[in-house]
């Protein structure tokens, strides 16, 4: 059996490893076809204002993206597997499930890199029985969610058949709601977005 391996204290309700993966494959069309992860919120990039919220909740924290991994150091990142090169998130997901299961994982969280808000305490409420995704505001946010490393067997057989939506792969799931100011899961994907973060984020007057 792989060895255990846990770098930082996370909030963990569970006697679980549970691994953290930032998806940032996407190509950010409405941004100009710039690489999201890269773009600058309040003076600094947007992979880390999302890997501070993230990292001490999970064990280990890596990004899913197939471009150059030096911009990403010092997190490693985990490119598609050659026969999902470019598939979409699903493809992400199955390569942190691959290195999550490698490693000796009991679970992953896998939230986008375009996602500056997210909850600090996301692991906490989404770890449990089974898959989890989030939900906000009436809507179920997919690509914010929690896969047992029992699930990757019938991710992998659901990719095969051809299927690549995640919330056809996140049926079933259990939903679990948050509520906040700003919308700890809205997506940045316009220069319109980008600057309603920035206005959040700015301090009080």
């Amino acid at each position: 059996m792989a060895k255990r391996t846990i770098v930082s204290e996370a909030i963990n309700p569970l006697a679980e490893v549970i691994f953290g993966l930032i998806l940032a494959g996407g190509q950010g069309r409405r941004m100009g076809g710039v690489d999201k992860a890269q773009l600058m919120l309040a003076g600094r990039p947007l992979i880390a204002h999302v890997t501070d919220r993230l990292a001490g909740q999970v064990a280990r924290l890596a990004v899913s993206s197939n471009r150059a991994p030096a911009p990403f150091a010092p997190l490693p990142v985990l490119p598609d597997a050659p026969e999902r090169l470019g598939e979409g998130p699903l493809a992400g997901i199955l390569a942190g499930l691959d290195w999550a299961a490698r490693e000796g994982a009991d679970a992953l969280i896998c939230v986008p890199v375009d996602t500056p808000f997210v909850p600090r305490d996301l692991v906490a409420q989404l770890a449990g029985a089974g898959p989890a995704i989030a939900r906000s505001f009436g809507r179920a946010h997919p690509s914010v969610g929690y896969w047992p490393i029992s699930c990757q067997a019938a991710l992998e057989q659901l990719f095969a058949r051809g299927e690549r939506r995640l919330r056809i792969a996140a049926a079933g799931a259990r939903e679990v709601a948050f509520s906040a100011d700003p919308d700890p899961f809205c997506n940045l994907n316009s220069p319109q977005d980008l600057a309603q973060a920035e206005r959040a984020l700015r301090p009080a007057s």
